[in-house]
């Protein structure tokens, strides 16, 4: 049952908001206030620690899914989660559990720095370490590997594929992608996040992303520790932090160079480009500023609403269920 290289046709039903969660802000919102339960699908999961091969000696710590009832010829699928998330962010767990389901070994990655990652690494994630994930796969058994791998991204993550995708192009071990909510434009979506409308989510995120950065392993100097301390936002902290502790000279050089919407240009396989109009953190004009059509392997799917990572419909989560008509539509029976 080989995957198909062929981007696909692909019809989504129309998003519709469950009740009472209208809008975006409730839609984004809506895991952290009603809590739901992690849907549990039959598997077998297990601690997998990869090595990164940029000489720092960091390790990524992932879990594995194995399916009780496994499909062969399928790609394996990776996941990426955004800031201040991990392998147990309920996005995650449940998009996870329809592949599961559907005969994918999966692999819920743990960024650098973040999660059960954070005790095996010096440095830290952002939103453009493609060669993370690069990384990642190559480290993972073969026979996980041998039909390629799907990026999926939320978010943060979601950039993170988009760019990797565009990097790679044709003939890589990376055969389709699926982003969802991906901050394209990395240098406006933090500006939206410094908007007083945003003060809350703008907390809420930069709290422990600024927690884990100075954990217990992390390595950096004084002045980068105190620049941590100081950022009262995620465009003080790209300014003072990421920026020169990447070899940036501005944060704007560090946006120019990592935001997906400079590479979606070469992608040379089938990519889901899911985003929503209302999306409160990430502002929807970088993907209304691009001539998709112009791009024929990408399949954008935008909705009018659907919020940050929420789109809870009436019938399940929306962009689960994108996710798994575009990987059916991928396969050849």
């Amino acid at each position: 049952m080989p995957f198909s290289d062929q981007a696909p046709r692909l019809e989504l039903a129309p998003f519709r908001a469950r009740l009472p969660w209208l809008g975006g802000d409730l839609q984004s919102v809506r895991n952290a206030l009603a809590k739901p339960v992690p849907p549990r699908p039959a598997a077998r999961s297990s601690r997998l620690i990869l090595p990164l091969a940029d000489g720092t000696g960091d390790r990524l710590h992932v879990t594995l899914d194995e399916p009780a009832a496994p499909r062969p010829g399928l790609p394996l699928a990776l996941f990426a989660h955004g800031v201040s998330g991990s392998e147990d962010s309920y996005y995650m767990l449940a998009t996870a559990a329809r592949l599961i389901e559907r005969g994918y070994h999966v692999v819920r990655l743990n960024l650098r720095g973040a999660g059960p990652s954070r005790i095996d690494c010096k440095r830290h994630y952002h939103a453009g370490r493609s060669g993370d994930l690069r990384d990642a796969i190559a480290a993972l058994p073969t026979a996980l590997t041998a039909n390629g791998a799907v990026a999926v991204g939320f978010s943060l993550g979601g950039n993170t594929v988009l760019k990797l995708a565009g990097e790679q192009g044709a003939g890589g071990p990376v055969v389709a992608v699926a982003s969802v909510c991906a901050p394209i434009d990395i240098g406006l979506t933090t500006a939206n996040l410094a908007r007083r409308r945003n003060k809350v989510y703008q907390k809420v995120l930069l709290k422990p992303f600024k927690a884990e950065y100075v954990a217990p392993g992390a390595e950096l100097s004084d002045a980068l520790r105190a620049a941590v301390e100081r950022a009262r936002n995620f465009a003080e902290f790209d300014a003072t932090v990421t920026a020169p502790r990447n070899g940036y000279a501005s944060a704007q050089a560090f946006y120019d160079d990592n935001g997906a919407r400079h590479h979606v240009a070469g992608i040379r396989v089938p990519a889901l480009v899911i985003a929503a109009q209302d999306d409160p953190i990430v502002p929807f004009a970088p993907y209304a500023a691009i001539d998709w059509r112009a791009l024929p392997w990408t399949i954008p799917a935008f909705t009018r609403t659907g919020g940050h990572v929420g789109h809870h419909g009436r019938d399940g989560i929306w962009y689960v269920e994108a996710i798994d008509r575009f990987l059916a539509s991928l396969e050849q029976r």
